[in-house]
C-alpha cells in the first residue's frame, strides 16, 4: 500500500481542517466572483462550537464546489485544499485498491453508481464518435440480464440500442450460448462498436461477470470494444474478499471503473466514484464551460466537496487493514446465515466471498419476507429475495429470521 495509511483522528482532523484553510473563504471581502457561498447562516449555524470537533460537517457549512476534474489540467484554485483531499482518494482506490499503475488514473467523486456508469458509456461513445466516425447507429451497448437498471436509463438518454445478455438461473453466470448470439445480432445489424459493463457484484445477487467471457466473444466477432466495470456495490467490497486481476486495473481490457461510497463504504447518499484510465476524460470535455478554470469533463459538473471529505476520512480511519478485518466479518456473517439456510433446505444463490445472499421466494413466505425487510428482484411477483449483509446486519439480527424460517418449516412438516 503506497497511498492508503490509518491515521488516528487527530491527525485526519488536522488534515481537514487544514484543507479547509487553503480552500476560499466566502467571508473574506475580496471573494466577488464565485457564484456560490457558504451554508446560509439564517439556516445553519456556521459557529456552532462543536463544528470545530467535527471536519465533516465544517466542510458541509463551508460548501465547497469541485465542479471539473481534479486529477489533470488545473481546477478551480479557490478549493485546492479539498480538491487534494479528492486527489488522494482517487490514487488510493486506483493504485492501493484496484492496482493501477502509478499516476495512471484519472477519476472524481460522482454522486452515485448511475452517474459514474453513465459517465462511462458516454465517455466511450464520444470515443468511437471522434476516434472513429462511428454514427450512433454503429454503437451497441452491452450488459448482463442482471445488471443495473443505471444502463438501460443511460442508453435511453445517450441514443443506444442496448443487447442484454441473458444469464444461468442457477449461478448467475453469462450464457456464453446467448452472448455468441449477442455478438453476431450485433454485426448482423451493422454495428461495429461495442461499450461492454461488466458485474463486479450485481445488486440484486451479488454475482460477478466473468470479463474473459466478454473479451473473448466480441474478440472473435472482430468488434471494437470498450470494457467498463459496475462496481457501484463490489468495488470496496469484492477487491479485499476475493481479488482477481481480471476484475481490476491489471487487466489491460478494463478502461473504467464505477464504484458506490455511500452502500459499503457507508458515506453519505450521494457519493460514487468515477474512475477511468488517463487519456480518455478528453471524449467528454466540455469547452464551453469557460468560466470554470480547467473548464469541466464530468456529467454532474458542480460537486459537494463534502463527500470526497466524507470518503477520505472514511478510507483513512479504517486503513487497509482495518477495511479487510470489516469486509471479513461481513463475509463470516454471511456464511454463518448461509449454514443455517442449508440445515433448512432453503435454496439460495451466494457468490464466492459475497455478503449477498439470495433465496428462491418459493421458500419464503411472503409474511416473513416483508417483516425483515427483504427486498424481492421484482415486487408484482418475485423470483428472488435477498438478505445484504451490511454493517448493522448482526448475527443477533439474523438470528430472528432464522428462527422464522424454522418454525415455518417446521409447522410445514406438522
Amino acid at each position: 500500500m503506497n497511498h492508503w495509511k490509518r491515521l488516528t483522528p487527530a491527525q485526519i482532523k488536522a488534515r481537514v481542517f487544514d484543507a479547509l484553510n487553503q480552500n476560499v473563504d466566502f467571508r473574506d471581502p475580496k471573494v466577488l466572483g464565485v457564484p456560490a457561498s457558504h451554508l446560509d447562516d439564517k439556516v445553519f449555524y456556521a459557529d456552532a462550537p462543536f463544528l470545530k470537533d467535527a471536519p465533516y460537517l465544517a466542510t458541509l457549512v463551508q460548501n465547497p464546489n469541485h465542479i471539473g476534474l481534479h486529477t489533470t489540467g488545473s481546477s478551480e484554485h479557490f478549493f485546492a485544499g479539498t480538491q487534494a483531499l479528492e486527489r488522494e482518494v482517487i490514487r488510493v482506490l486506483a493504485e492501493d485498491l484496484l492496482f493501477a499503475e502509478a499516476d495512471s488514473i484519472d477519476g472524481y467523486i460522482a454522486s452515485g453508481g448511475t452517474e459514474a456508469n453513465t459517465q462511462a458509456i458516454w465517455l466511450y461513445r464520444n470515443e468511437f464518435m471522434q476516434e472513429h466516425g462511428a454514427t450512433l447507429d454503429e454503437i451497441a451497448l452491452v450488459y448482463s440480464a442482471d445488471s443495473h437498471y443505471s444502463m438501460p436509463k443511460a442508453a435511453n438518454l445517450l441514443q443506444l440500442a442496448t443487447y442484454p445478455v441473458a444469464v444461468e438461473d442457477a449461478t448467475r453466470a453469462l450464457d456464453t450460448a446467448a452472448l455468441a448470439q449477442v455478438a453476431e445480432q450485433i454485426k448482423a445489424e451493422g454495428r461495429k462498436y461495442v461499450i461492454i459493463v461488466s458485474n463486479l457484484m450485481t445488486t440484486m445477487f451479488g454475482s460477478v461477470d466473468d470479463t474473459e467471457v466478454y473479451v473473448q466473444a466480441f474478440q472473435s466477432a472482430g468488434l471494437t470494444f470498450r470494457l467498463h466495470l459496475d462496481g457501484a456495490y463490489g468495488g470496496f467490497f469484492y477487491p479485499v474478499s476475493n481479488p482477481q486481476p481480471t476484475h481490476d486495473f491489471r487487466n489491460e481490457h478494463v478502461s473504467s471503473i464505477t464504484l458506490d461510497a455511500h452502500k459499503m463504504l457507508q458515506a453519505p447518499y450521494g457519493t460514487g466514484v468515477f474512475l477511468a484510465r488517463k487519456g480518455l476524460m478528453h471524449y467528454v470535455h466540455t469547452g464551453e464551460a469557460q468560466y470554470v478554470e480547467g473548464q469541466d469533463t464530468t456529467l454532474v459538473g458542480s460537486r459537494s466537496g463534502a463527500n470526497a471529505v466524507a470518503v477520505w476520512m472514511i478510507l483513512m480511519t479504517y486503513g487497509p487493514h482495518g477495511w479487510f478485518e470489516k469486509v471479513d466479518i461481513l463475509r463470516r456473517r454471511t456464511e454463518w446465515l448461509a449454514k443455517q439456510l442449508d440445515e433448512q433446505n432453503i435454496r439460495y444463490y451466494k457468490a464466492e466471498a459475497s455478503n449477498i445472499l439470495t433465496m428462491r421466494a418459493e421458500d419464503i413466505p411472503d409474511a416473513i419476507a416483508r417483516d425483515f425487510g427483504l427486498v424481492p428482484d421484482q415486487h408484482d411477483n418475485p423470483s428472488w429475495y435477498k438478505v445484504v449483509v451490511m454493517d448493522h446486519v448482526t448475527i443477533d439480527a439474523l438470528e430472528p429470521f432464522v428462527f422464522s424460517i424454522k418454525d415455518y418449516r417446521s409447522s410445514e412438516v406438522s
